[in-house]
């Protein structure tokens, strides 16, 4: 089944939020390990499997499940039954701007899918003790998933809480809550500097929820 609208970051990004579970993001976080980044010795993208896969085996891969869930006006590929996204419009939940995707050798860098805990952030945060099969799991995860504006995706790179942010600020309570939901599913940890950033933002919205699937 093809995923479902959920996401993302909530209702200021005129998109469907997450579901807020019972337990706030800082209580959440308060179950995080505190440790120091591991090495990056070994970490290639391929640990985390292919750059797609279809690991619902719905016949889509995960990058055009996401431009599915997360543009409007879309069109498709014929003869994919919907399924490769060619042009869409996105409202970028990072900057509040609305970006035309084209799909093409150039023109899909302008919208890309960020790994809300990059790929390799997580790596050295406790994924290289992860198996293969969890890894996979991880980069394809949904809830680590947003399509977003290419240049802030580059930009970000591999930062986390306490090196990059959402030009948007009125997100940011619910960017990094989302981390560390992520981080929690899949027992990671967070760096000391990463977690009092955390904890600077989460204390601008007292009584955050922490998003849940």
């Amino acid at each position: 089944m093809r995923i479902s609208a959920l996401l993302v970051l909530g209702v200021a990004m005129g998109q469907a939020p997450l579901e807020a579970s019972t337990k706030t993001a800082v209580a959440v976080l308060e179950t995080l390990s505190v440790k120091g980044r591991a090495p990056k010795t070994g970490y290639e993208r391929s640990q985390f499997g292919p750059a797609w896969s279809d690991v619902d085996r719905n016949g889509c891969d995960t990058r055009n499940d996401i431009l599915y869930r997360d543009l409007t006006s879309k069109t498709f590929k014929s003869g994919t039954q919907n399924c490769v996204v060619l042009t869409g419009i996105l409202s970028d939940p990072y900057s509040g701007e609305k970006i035309s995707f084209v799909r093409g050798v150039g023109s899909s860098m302008d919208v890309q899918i960020d790994h809300v805990i990059a790929l390799s952030n997580a790596w050295q945060t406790g994924a290289f003790k992860l198996s293969y099969d969890k890894r996979l799991a991880f980069a394809n995860d949904p809830m680590n998933l947003l399509a977003v504006k290419g240049r802030l995706n580059s930009q970000k790179g591999d930062g986390d809480a306490a090196t990059w942010l959402p030009p948007r600020k009125d997100i940011r309570c619910a960017y990094v809550a989302q981390q560390i939901v992520v981080k929690a599913k899949y027992k990671l940890w967070v760096t000391s500097a990463e977690k009092a950033a955390m904890v600077f933002l989460l204390d601008k919205c007292p009584g955050f929820k922490a998003p849940t699937n």
